[in-house]
């Protein structure tokens, strides 16, 4: 207790009846919740997804080798290929790296995916998104064999 408390309240009580419930205050403001950069990783990395004109997410060597992740089993995909975070206390910042479709506005999936991610990190975390750095590292041309999408097997 400090000194000034001891003279505004000679009792040394806090002078709030409310406080002096067990628990000591609302419940939704006792303790701390920290967020994984990988959370808002997975976060950036589904929204990014679902913007159109997005084809694939990181480079071409992050997309070689989780195209031989995927193939492990029990690999699965990864949500946050190509999507980096740097999370704080009450705020986030993000670089995501993508490859759009050939035909569309670079300027405007770029615009739509920051939106995008923004929205979706700030609704599910509450932390406040100061920026989303986005680096277009490839255009799917539309006769390009798609590394992802290989269906075909060597073996069967």
């Amino acid at each position: 207790m400090t000194e000034s408390s001891q003279r505004n309240n000679p009792s040394g009580g806090s002078g709030d009846k409310s406080l002096g419930k067990r628990g000591g205050g609302d419940p939704g403001t006792r303790g701390r919740t920290t967020i994984a950069d990988g959370v808002v990783e997975k976060i950036a990395g589904m929204a990014a997804r679902d913007v159109g004109g997005v084809h694939a997410m990181g480079s071409g060597l992050s997309r070689t080798f989780g195209a031989v992740r995927d193939r492990v089993p029990g690999g699965g995909k990864s949500v946050t290929r190509g999507v980096k975070a740097e999370v704080g206390e009450s705020q986030a910042a993000l670089d995501l790296e993508i490859v759009v479709e050939y035909g569309v506005s670079i300027a405007d999936v770029a615009r739509d995916v920051r939106e995008n991610v923004v929205a979706a990190v700030e609704r599910m975390t509450g932390l406040e998104v100061v920026e989303v750095n986005i680096a277009v590292s490839d255009v799917k041309l539309p006769d390009e064999d798609d590394d992802e999408d290989d269906s075909e097997q060597r073996v069967q």
